[in-house]
């Protein structure tokens, strides 16, 4: 005998063989076993979830002389007729049949009545491949077909059928078969076929089926052509998967912001001969993967990974921010729409790791967020007494006020040194060191230390003069202290790019990035600014965007003075 295909083999022949759609069985042999069967059934649903497979049985059901259970017994004369080539069962492919004359010609034949049993059952597959012409032939005799013929149409896309038809069949929909009964099924025939196989192997072919009983067993026959034993491995080189080391090494990367070690890891992929669709599609897999795994107490039933597999993706997982995960997937997920249309689709895999990878150049709310746990990790890393790692060289600072607003600052440098601890009150007065200047985010011109300089040695002693109490001297002790308080790196992040003024007794703090001004104005943060101000003796603080109404007044404030320069003009 010739060999059969799995999904073949093993196509159920009764109906406590179908794989779940117990909504389906339970209505059809319900109505079998009442001999209130009707004339015109519509199944709908997914490729290969059983409608063909289920009507085959019905067929048989309906003409068998003793059904059991609502199932045909396979042993009657009829049951013996009907398996071999009968004409009582009739299956019209309506992709290759899909005119006006074989619908006429269907009209005609369906008269004669059935030859071994009760009813003649016409299987019509794919019938939403009729032409117009052909619905309209075949609607009469679906309307008031003869006593003995039934009706069974099939089709995956059940919008493209007319309303008159569809009002005239009883419809039932398939549904999607969950993973956990495709791994059931599958064991199942492996354990018949005595072929050893790995529970991670059935479980990554349930999850490549999509729900789909014959793509599954498909699938597992190519796996089991491959080698002896059904393992992993095995799966994953037959469905064209990159490796998993070089998957893990290539999410990681992204989740952590290193762009070079992602771009190698993609290199080596596509150098192994993986499309760009296929690594795509495991990067979306992966970032699927972790998430279960970082949210889910039971991730690892739920994945079914083997435990060197699960083990890596849960330490990536537990590593990377959710958001950066959330951010990931976000970006792949368009990057694969995107790829169909995309004229060189490897430029477009890169780019997308470059953007998943760097959120530093990224102005979205998810990438700033991104940018503040980065600082908030570096901050408890300083505080428990471990160096921080040095940022990438492609780092990005946050966002500073443009020219317009005020003088670039020198660039700062990557690692801030510790600032020396001022003198005791009855000490000498110090001075700032020369570098200071570069750590305050306004011009190094303006900044002064509260405490006067020493005298020339010469020159007799003098008091010091009071502090300066000028907008840039305070808000510059205002830094020095906040970066001395514990768990502020957020605070003294966001604030060195402030540009300080005052307005009667209130320090006003001035930025040009709204999500800046609304981070520091949350109460949180807030409150850590009022107890730094505080202590400096500073009453009223204030921290206000500055948008493009107060520039475009400023502007016509001083255009104002320029043209009427002989009079004055006072600003209240």
């Amino acid at each position: 005998m010739a060999h059969l295909s799995l999904y073949r083999k093993y196509r159920p022949a009764t109906f406590d063989k179908i794989v779940r759609q117990e909504h389906v069985v339970r209505v059809l042999t319900r109505q079998i076993e009442r001999g209130e069967v009707g004339h015109a059934y519509l199944f709908t649903g997914p490729r290969g979830t059983g409608k063909t497979s289920v009507a085959r049985i019905f067929a048989r059901a309906v003409n068998c002389e003793h059904p059991q259970g609502g199932s045909p017994c396979g042993a009657c004369a009829v049951c013996r007729a009907l398996a071999e080539n009968s004409l009582d069962i009739a299956e019209i492919d309506a992709a290759s049949n899909n005119g006006v004359g074989e619908m006429r010609d269907l009209r005609e034949k369906v008269q004669y009545p059935p030859v071994s049993g009760k009813y003649k059952v016409y299987i019509i597959d794919e019938v939403h491949m009729l032409t117009d012409s052909a619905f309209n032939a075949l609607l009469k005799t679906l309307e008031e077909p003869p006593a003995h013929a039934i009706f069974i149409l099939a089709t995956t896309e059940p919008h493209k059928i007319p309303a008159t038809i569809l009002s005239r069949c009883m419809r039932l929909d398939f549904k999607l078969i969950p993973e956990e009964d495709l791994e059931k099924h599958l064991a199942g025939i492996l354990d018949e076929m005595g072929r050893p196989y790995e529970r991670e192997a059935v479980a990554a072919i349930a999850r490549a089926g999509a729900g789909s009983d014959r793509d599954m067993l498909s699938i597992a026959e190519m796996c089991l052509a491959y080698d002896d034993k059904l393992t992993y491995k095995g799966v994953t080189n037959v469905l064209g998967s990159a490796d998993f080391a070089t998957n893990a090494r290539l999410a990681e990367a992204i989740l952590t912001g290193d762009m070079p070690a992602a771009l190698d890891a993609a290199e080596q992929a596509l150098a192994a001969g993986k499309g760009v669709g296929v690594l795509l599609k495991d990067l979306l897999s992966f970032f699927n993967e972790a998430a279960i795994a970082k949210m889910c107490p039971s991730a690892e039933k739920l994945l079914a990974l083997p435990k060197e597999f699960f083990a890596e993706v849960a330490r990536i997982a537990k590593a990377a921010d959710g958001r950066a995960i959330l951010r990931a997937t976000e970006i792949f997920t368009r990057t694969e729409s995107e790829l169909r249309y995309a004229s060189s689709p490897r430029i477009s895999l890169e780019t997308a790791i470059l953007r998943a990878s760097m959120p530093q150049t990224d102005l979205t709310a998810d990438a700033l967020m991104l940018r503040v746990a980065a600082l908030e990790k570096q901050v408890a890393a300083l505080a428990a007494g471990v160096p921080a790692r040095a940022p990438a060289a492609d780092a990005q600072p946050l966002p500073s006020p443009p020219p317009a607003m005020r003088e670039p600052a020198p660039p700062a440098q990557e690692e801030l040194p510790p600032l020396p601890e001022p003198p005791p009150a009855e000490d000498v007065p110090w001075e700032a060191p020369a570098e200071e200047a570069v750590r305050v985010p306004f011009p190094p011109q303006t900044v002064r230390h509260p405490v006067q300089e020493m005298p020339a040695a010469s020159a007799a002693p003098d008091v010091p003069a009071a502090p300066d109490d000028s907008p840039d001297a305070t808000f510059g002790r205002f830094l020095r202290r906040l970066r001395k308080l514990p768990k502020s790196g957020v605070v003294y992040a966001l604030c060195r790019d402030l540009v300080p003024g005052k307005e009667g007794e209130t320090l006003v703090l001035t930025t040009d990035v709204r999500t800046v001004s609304d981070t520091l104005n949350a109460e949180r943060h807030r409150a850590v600014m009022r107890e730094v101000f505080d202590e400096l003796g500073v009453a009223a603080f204030e921290v206000r965007f500055a948008g493009a109404p107060q520039a475009q007044a400023k502007d016509g404030i001083q255009k104002l003075k320029e043209d009427f320069a002989d009079y004055p003009v006072e600003v209240k």
